[in-house]
């Protein structure tokens, strides 16, 4: 692709001697082909792609008990998470572990840069997915960019439609998985093999799998480069200690071709043979001996290619490797590298993020799975027929267990009260229910005024206490 064939916007500007020149304000991306690549990093990858996607994929379809073991119902807001279920009064837990989350994103990247852009965030896993179909259908690199480049042909015109047509299969698949999570999946299918699925089941399928097909399929390096934010705050957490995909420089220069059989020390060059294989490997489509790069998303296929490279030259590994630019630049052993990675910074990290893991499973040990809550009635308290006062109260207990519970219902807090409840005092398994409660005191009993009272909810056996304060209110 020559010059005027990649830029596509042109101005012409008047000089003062009366001549025009052309300024080139925007230019179009050129396709970045990624060659295939073997070795422990990729290996790697390929692992987090399977254990990440074995997640997704399988977890929908796993049973507890009677129902999905992983379910997020909307609808009937509740949240089942195996032997757990969540209600909206639980939100303190998502929050708990979106702050898990972010912390331990923070300890990664201060330890090793991008680990989670390389091996585990959905944009690269998807993408491998993706490239791996159309190294598979169309060939590697240089099949790829002999058939764009050629002109359309029967061949050209089955293997793009084969490739895209496995691409959407796989995009509506991740969709229809993605939408199983907040409705029973089980279900979804036959809804979907009988057309009878909801308007937005259809909208939230069809709008997840187009993204999946656009964003892993067409954008790709763009999504890392331009759209995603972590990209640009990323160097707010990197320092001179994180250890980052890097060239050593001072191995490797000056580079230049040479024959294998010359030695490195009778060639007059650096390691580097500059073959460019590390930038064709690159999925973002950089140089990494131009030094570190916002775009760099540390996957280290350019360690695989570099160390194969310099295995057919008999040179030693590592001319490209993870370390760290304080390592680097003052030719550190590995040993010294790794104590001054477990900085400060890093102890610290690590001590909040554990912090937080214990506490939050602490809370969920003790987590009382049955949840009262009491609303007294809007309206004035009444004096009854026997001479009481009378208040309404409508107490919402919820279930969080998978049995049926029979409930207990007393109230304290004042003298010669008397409860009236409804005679069916049972919660269904991870259900939740309305019972209206009465509360009578004698009206001579009291003065004007409001009074602190509280509803002691338990089961049949005992095993679950709730105590939720009220009050009572009797009128002038």
């Amino acid at each position: 692709m020559n010059k005027e064939d990649s830029l596509h916007k042109v101005i012409p500007i008047e000089k003062a001697d009366d001549a025009q020149s052309s300024v080139f304000l925007y230019a179009s991306m050129p396709k970045i082909y990624p060659r295939t690549v073997h070795g422990l990093f990729a290996r790697w990858r390929w692992i987090g792609v399977f254990i990440t996607q074995l997640v997704f994929y399988g977890l929908p379809w796993l049973e507890w008990g009677q129902r999905q073991a992983v379910l997020f119902d909307l609808g009937a807001r509740r949240f089942y998470i195996f032997g757990l279920v969540l209600y909206p009064q639980d939100f303190i837990y998502l929050t708990g572990l979106l702050v898990i989350s972010a912390l331990s994103l923070f300890l990664f990247t201060a330890v090793a840069g991008r680990l989670w852009c390389g091996y585990a965030c959905p944009q690269t896993v998807y993408s491998e997915l993706f490239m791996w179909i159309e190294r598979k259908v169309e060939g590697d690199r240089s099949a790829r960019i002999r058939l764009d480049n050629g002109e359309l042909s029967l061949e050209k015109l089955v293997k793009k439609t084969y490739k895209h047509i496995l691409w959407l299969g796989l995009a509506i698949w991740t969709g229809f998985t993605f939408v199983g999570y907040f409705t029973p999946i089980h279900e979804l299918g036959m809804e979907f093999f009988q057309t009878r699925m909801g308007s937005w089941e259809v909208f939230w399928v069809f709008f997840y799998g187009f993204a999946t097909y656009g964003n892993a399929g067409f954008m790709r390096e763009q999504v890392c480069k331009y759209m995603c934010p972590y990209a640009r705050f990323q160097s707010a957490m990197f320092d001179k200690d994180t250890l980052i995909v890097t060239y050593d420089e001072q191995r490797g220069e000056p580079r230049g071709a040479r024959s294998r059989h010359v030695a490195l020390a009778d060639s007059g060059l650096g390691a580097c043979v500059d073959c460019d294989l590390c930038v064709h490997v690159c999925p973002t489509g950089i140089d990494i001996r131009k030094g570190l790069q916002y775009e760099c998303i540390g996957c280290a296929a350019c360690v695989d290619v570099c160390d194969g490279v310099m295995d057919k030259m008999g040179y030693d590994k590592g001319l490209i490797r993870y370390a760290t630019q304080n390592a680097m630049q003052n030719g550190w052993s590995t040993a010294v590298m790794w104590k001054r990675i477990f900085r400060p910074r890093v102890l610290i990290y690590t001590g909040v993020l554990w912090t937080l893991i214990l506490l939050l499973g602490f809370s969920l040990f003790l987590r009382m799975p049955m949840k009262v809550d009491v609303i007294r009635d809007r309206g004035m308290p009444r004096i009854t027929q026997q001479g009481e006062i009378e208040n309404v109260y409508r107490l919402q207990i919820m279930n969080a267990t998978e049995v049926k519970q029979g409930l207990h219902i007393q109230v304290r807090g004042l003298d010669g009260m008397a409860v009236f409840a409804s005679d069916e005092m049972q919660v269904d398994a991870a259900q939740s229910r309305w019972l209206p409660v009465r509360i009578g005191v004698p009206y001579d009993n009291l003065q004007p005024g409001s009074y602190p009272i509280w509803f002691d909810v338990s089961n049949d056996d005992g095993s679950l206490h709730v105590t939720e304060k009220a009050v009572f209110l009797v009128p002038r």
